[in-house]
Order: C-alpha cells, then structure tokens, then sequence
C-alpha cells in the first residue's frame, strides 16, 4: 500500500495571511486541523495516513451511493495525488487566506463551531453529524471553502455572533469566548479608533471609560434643566439652616403634618354660595369698605350713593339712605346693638342713621378728605380718611372729636377695635399696621412695617383677645399673626394673592381669608397650624369686601363683578346655637337700644 507524502510546514506564518483582503479588514485565521489533544499546535506535521484502496473502488463501482460523513469525504480528498495542483484564486471579497504556492497543505477539518455574518445572511447548517468520537474542543465550524459577507456584515463593527453545537453533559452558555470577544473588540477599534479612545483592555476585557464628548455633553444637559451633578436627586426640603445667616427656625420647620381625620369626625364645608344677589353699581375700589353685617342680623351695603339694608330673616330689602349727588358712599358700620348705621361719605362727613325708623340722627365733620374705614367702640366712633388721620367720635356729646391719632402717612383702609375694648389697630396704605392703647392713643404701642403693600384687612381674635391677624395686598399676599401685649409676630402665611379680608371663626379654631388679585379665592385656615382647609372660588373679579354674621356661621362676599354672596363655611353641628345668636334675637324683639345719639 502506498504511502502519502507529506511536506513539512513552515514555521513562519508570512505566508498564510494576506492582509489585503476584503478591503484591509483583519482576516479571519483559518480552521484549525482536528487533534487528538486541545494543546497541540495546528501547524504539526499530520500523522501519517494510508489510503483504502477498497473505498475507492467502491465508489467507483457505485458512484450514485450514499456518501458517508463530512470527515470521510474531506479525508479522501486530502488523499488525492500530490502531483495533482490544488491552485486556488484568491477572492478579494473572502476573509478566508486560501491555499497559496507553499509547502504548508492544509487539510480541511470538521469543526464543533459555526460562524455566522450578521445581517440577513443565516449560515448553512451541515444535517449530518460526525461519525467519530473525539474529545470535547472549542474549534471554528466554516462551511464552504469561503465565507462571502453581505454589505450589512462587511463592517468589523457589527456583531459577531458565534455557535456553540451543545454536547451531552456541556452547555453553550457556559462556553468561554473571550477570545472572540477580544478578537471583535479589536477590530472595533482599529475600524473607529475616536470611539474607543478612552477604552482599556484588561487581560481581554474592555473596560469603558466616560469620554471627555460625553462629560460635555452630560454637562449641558444638566445646565438646561438646572441640575447640579455634584448632588443627590432625591433630597429633603426645606435643606438644613445655614450658620451664616439667621433663619426663622419656627417658620420652616414648625409645619405640623396633617393628620390622617376619620371620614365621619371631618367638618364638611360647603364650596357653593347659599345664596347670591345682584349689588348694581358696586364701586370697584380696595381702600373702601361699604359691606357690614349688624347684630340684628341685617346687611348693609353702600352703592354709590345709596345705602340698602337686607334682612337676613325675612329677606326684605329697603332703601336706607340716598347722599347728595357730589358724593358718594365710601364706608358703612353698625353700631354694637344693631340699632345705628354709621354713613362714611367721600365729601369727609359721617353720617348717623337710625334703621328702624329710617331717620337720619346727626352729622359729624372734622375730615378734610374720604372716610374709608369706620369702627365702634360702645359709644365711640373711630373713622380713618384718605389723609392718614384717626379721629375718635362720642356719638353721646355736641362736641363729638375727643382724640386725634397721627401716625399713618397714607390712607387709613383698616380699623378694628379689640372686643373689650383696651386696643385698636389700624392699617394704612403706608403698608404699615398700628395698635394703639386706648389708655393712651398719642402715640401707637406698637408699629409693625412687615408688610410690602397697603394693610386693610385686620380681625382679632375671638377666643385669644391679644391676637391680632393683618393681611397685605397685591405685592406683599402675607398673613401675619401679632401677640399685641408683646408686640412679637408669631406666626406668618403666605396666601399668594392679594388679601382683603380676614375674619375668625367663633366655632372652631379656624380663620377665612378673602383673595383678590391674581386668584379671586376663599381659603379657610386652621389655627395655629395654618393647614389649608379648603380653598374656594369665590367670584368671577377680586373680592372687594366681606362681613361674617352674627352667629359667626355664614360669610358675605362682595365684588367688583357686582353681585353679593352668602356662603355657610362655618356651619355649626345640630343641637347647638351660638350665645351671639340668642343675645342679638333678645335685643331685637326688646326694641332696646343702649345708646343715645344727640
């Protein structure tokens, strides 16, 4: 039997690969030659082999037979004649170094691995399977004498993806690779260089640093939607204080969480008017007050030259009162029995009008310019003008100025007298807030300039006699809370808008604060926490003037879109009445009046 020559490799490797293939791209090794052991070196001389001359006189004599495996057919090829040239020509489209004019034969082999291109292209699968068993090895499967990528394949960037045949007692997925994986990110690399610039391989591994583009463009992004990278997203509010500045530890962190109520325990406020009727002709001005809800349960409303008088019980409307045609009705008050109308006029008079018989009682002058504001004290009538002065009126005597109070440099548009009587505030468009001693009313005890606009709204407080509330306008929008025996402010809200109203509840701890500029709402507080109770929409325009009523339930609203509305905010549960209710009904049905005006 004749022996098969075969040539000794040669120990270089220049000849193998021609790296001017497919375009300069890095060619693919070709497949190693089947081995007994996985560390013997793919350039060993092959064992020698003899030819079965049997085998090939069989095919010849049945040549339409079925063939055997791959391994037996590539084997009878690599036992052709070596006087028979194999010259192959080289494809500039292969990645695949083929047979050149060398020693070196290299025989195919059948191989455990498959190599697919990315992209359309699916590699063809041999359906049969080797007959021979040899020991598990990692090895390339290259169908064809060639592989012919697609354009979409042809890049060294796109994603190689090698297959492993699984084997009894071997999974693929706990194959390694990383010496494909290394052999694509290198080619990655040499392709686009930019892109890796800041990529280091480690013992085959890529580690990805953030390159200097990327920090930039991170940067920008930052910059746009005002972020700092330097901090943590999730932080709380409001930060830790500050060393460097003093900051009002009780207005920031003195904020109670509200407390989960039982649903059946929770006061329900209605956010719907009770009832709503038309005031024609109201005069769309912040510094005057023409609404006044009396103790006999009747509403006066003062519409420019006219005072009306609705009553509550029966809903009765009269006309109270009609001034010259040279002025106008600045400001409207009732007496503390519900008897007398105080009339403030824009010519500076203040008028004394009994309601009951519709008469008018007497004329007080001294005020060069409008009266604003109107406040009683028993018997005393406070009145503020457009000057910035402060009279005091003894309705009782002829000659009724007894005290003069100077200190507001603007219009007076707010005045309210303590409920005993000890102290009166007063508010100004100078933006500042006042309280007087009525001991001693020379000069105010107190003067309070924390707010930014004109203060009209002043209320104190029915259960704590020394607290004192004041609300600013448009600019300013701030609630501030005054202890007037010491001065000092305890506590401060901001309502976002501007506030012309405030009034406290004689049934709960609560407070309702009237809006007008930019929002037109209602909002009822609680006290001291100022939580938020409810917030509602009160009229189409800024709300202008507001009165509570006698049993401190129901609220009056009047604005500039002329129409006066009655909501039930501070709705007592069943079974209980007011004290204020029953005195006012008792001094209504006696008739008694407890002051005499001369």
């Amino acid at each position: 039997m004749a022996a098969i020559a075969v040539h000794t490799p040669v120990k270089s490797h220049s000849g193998l690969f021609n790296t001017r293939h497919a375009g300069g791209r890095m060619p693919l090794t070709p497949s190693p030659r089947a081995r007994a052991s996985a560390n013997q070196s793919p350039f060993t001389t092959p064992p020698r082999m003899t030819r079965d001359i049997d085998w090939h006189a069989e095919k010849r004599r049945y040549p339409n037979a079925p063939r055997g495996s791959l391994h037996d057919t590539f084997a009878a090829l690599s036992m052709s004649s070596t006087k028979r040239s194999t010259h192959t020509t080289q494809s500039p489209k292969t990645n695949i170094a083929g047979p050149i004019a060398s020693p070196l034969r290299l025989d195919l082999g059948v191989s455990e691995w498959q190599l697919d291109g990315t992209g359309p292209t699916a590699s063809r699968k041999s359906g049969k399977k080797s007959r021979t068993s040899r020991p598990a090895k990692t090895s390339i499967r290259i169908n064809g004498d060639r592989f012919i990528p697609t354009r979409g394949a042809s890049s060294p960037t796109t994603h190689t993806k090698i297959q492993t045949s699984s084997r009894p007692g071997t999974s693929g997925s706990n194959r390694s690779d990383s010496g494909s994986d290394v052999f694509g990110s290198r080619a990655q690399r040499i392709q686009h260089p930019n892109d890796y610039e800041d990529e280091d391989f480690i013992d085959g591994m890529n580690v990805k640093k953030q390159s200097p583009r990327s920090r930039a463009y991170e940067s920008s992004i930052a910059d746009a939607c005002g972020l700092n990278l330097g901090t943590r997203i999730l932080a709380f509010k409001p930060a830790a204080p500050e060393s460097a500045k003093p900051i009002d530890l009780r207005s920031q962190y003195n904020r109670p969480i509200k407390s989960a109520v039982n649903a059946q325990t929770r006061r329900r406020i209605l956010t719907a008017p009770e009832r709503v009727l038309d005031a024609p002709g109201l005069v769309d001005d912040y510094y005057l007050n023409i609404l006044d809800w009396g103790s006999s349960n009747q509403v006066a409303i003062g519409l420019e030259r006219n005072v009306y008088v609705w009553n509550a019980d029966s809903g009765e409307v009269n006309e109270l009162c009609t001034t010259d045609p040279s002025t106008y009705v600045s400001s409207v008050k009732w007496s503390g029995d519900g008897a007398y109308v105080a009339v403030g006029l824009a010519s500076g008079d203040v008028q004394i009008w009994d309601v009951e018989d519709g008469t008018k009682l007497r004329t007080m002058t001294g005020h060069e310019t409008r009266v604003g504001v109107m406040s009683w004290n028993r018997a005393t009538l406070t009145t503020g003008s457009r000057s910035g002065a402060i009279f005091n009126h003894d309705v009782r005597i002829a000659e009724h100025k007894t005290a003069e109070l100077l200190s507001h440099t603007a219009e007076v548009c707010g005045l309210e007298w303590r409920s005993d009587g000890a102290q009166l505030a007063s508010g100004g468009n100078d933006n500042m807030v006042n309280i007087w001693d009525a001991r001693s009313m020379v000069t105010p005890k107190f003067s309070k300039g924390n707010h930014r606009a004109a203060v009209k709204a002043l209320a104190w407080c029915p259960w704590q006699t020394n607290l004192l509330a004041s609300g600013g306008g448009s600019v300013d929008g701030y609630m501030h809370f005054w202890n007037a025996t010491t001065g000092a402010r305890v506590n401060s809200i901001d309502t976002g808008s501007q506030v012309t109203g405030i009034k406290w509840s004689t049934n709960y701890r609560e407070i309702v604060s009237c809006g007008g500029n930019p929002d037109n709402m209602m909002t009822v507080w609680s006290y001291p926490t100022l939580v938020k109770n409810v917030e509602i929409p009160a009229h189409e325009s800024r709300i202008l003037h507001s009165t509570l009523s006698p049993d401190g339930q129901t609220l009056a609203t009047a604005a500039s879109d002329e129409s006066l509305k009655f909501w039930k905010i501070f709705e007592k549960k069943a079974g209980h009445c007011s004290s204020s209710s029953h005195s006012s009904t008792g001094s209504k049905k006696a008739g008694m009046k407890q002051m005499t005006i001369r």
